[in-house]
């Protein structure tokens, strides 16, 4: 997924908390926990980035974390938090 175009799903609000952050999905009512505040900053900027790679790299994330980010990432995707731009 490091090359592919993503976006907060429009339909997704993010409340932040200590532990990162709430994922509350309006159309099919799914709650997801963000449990990093790390993560939560990438998922929210990654509809200013080409791809998820640039998003990483803009918050300075290490590549050798990028593999994590990846994962946690796709997990985003399968539970509809994330999509494809």
């Amino acid at each position: 997924m490091l090359d592919t175009p993503l976006k907060l799903h429009p339909s997704v609000a993010l409340r932040p908390e200590p532990f990162g952050a709430l994922a509350y999905h309006y159309d099919n009512r799914r709650l997801i926990f963000l449990k990093h505040p790390s993560i939560v900053d990438v998922v929210k900027d990654l509809g200013d980035h080409p791809d998820l790679q640039s998003t990483l790299s803009a918050h300075g994330i290490a590549e050798h974390q990028w593999d994590a980010y990846d994962k946690a990432i796709c997990s985003l995707i399968e539970s509809d938090v994330v999509v494809q731009r």
